[in-house]
């Protein structure tokens, strides 16, 4: 999936005009995930997914244990490989887990206009940070701020003591941590093809994704969302005062606050 949630594939099919199976160009979030949880894409078929219940009518439902269904590999020419659907469904499981853990409603949150919804974690209460705007008479005074979920739990009462920070350090960040994987990019190189031994398919995908990223990147100035897709799972803000981005593979970086 790239970094790209459901969500975010489908508004760029959308976008992008390419057309569903009935000729229509709107997508929706279910049916992006439908596709890439289809076993077809892989040449496998499970059959019988659905039964008729009534024969006049035609009349079909969904298969909840009913009647036996069967699953056969190889049945028709694939159009993915077998690892990369396989490591889809470990992402997807990986997504589901990760909103568990911090009590997120759905699975993805993060846009391109703020790509660290969702991903900003308390490291004193382990909530989410929400952003939040600062407003002034005085445009130069306007701040973006992300602050932890927990901070306030009802109105007038204080709950977690962990300080806010501003949104522009947040992009400062990753770039810095980008520009330092690559200051070591013979260690991590190393890391990953280790990785490439590893008996989980979306370790071994995502191995190969980094590897290729650091080896055909140069140093970056700003702040790069596909990269940043591709490569951060969550940042950890500590007190204010340190950061801890923990990369998609589980490697941890920590970066101080100046």
């Amino acid at each position: 999936m790239d970094g790209k949630s459901a969500n975010q594939l489908a508004r760029d099919l959308t976008k992008d005009q390419v057309p569903k199976w009935d000729g229509t160009f709107k997508w929706y979030e279910s049916t992006v995930r439908k596709i890439l949880s289809n076993e077809k894409y892989k040449g496998d078929a499970l059959l019988q997914k659905t039964y008729t219940v009534d024969f006049l009518t035609k009349k079909r439902v969904e298969n909840t244990g009913q009647i036996p269904q069967y699953y056969v590999e190889d049945s028709h020419p694939a159009i993915i490989d077998k690892e990369m659907w396989e490591a889809v469904q470990l992402e997807m499981e990986r997504r589901r887990n990760y909103a568990k853990e911090h009590g997120l409603q759905k699975l993805e949150y993060a846009t391109s206009d703020n790509p660290f919804a969702g991903k900003v974690i308390c490291g004193s209460c382990g909530k989410v940070f929400g952003r939040k705007v600062w407003n002034s008479t005085d445009e130069r005074l306007r701040r973006i701020i992300w602050r932890c979920n927990g901070k306030y739990p009802t109105k007038g009462e204080k709950g977690c003591e962990s300080r806010h920070i501003d949104d522009g350090i947040l992009y400062q960040v990753f770039v810095n941590t980008f520009n330092t994987l690559l200051e070591n990019k013979n260690y991590f190189m190393a890391k990953w093809k280790e990785r490439l031994r590893s008996d989980n398919t979306l370790h071994r995908y995502k191995a190969k994704q980094f590897m290729k990223i650091i080896s055909e990147t140069g140093p970056v100035l700003e702040f790069e969302i596909d990269f940043y897709n591709a490569l951060v799972e969550k940042i950890t803000v500590v007190d204010g005062k340190e950061i801890i981005v923990t990369l998609l593979d589980g490697t941890e970086l920590e970066c101080e606050i100046e």
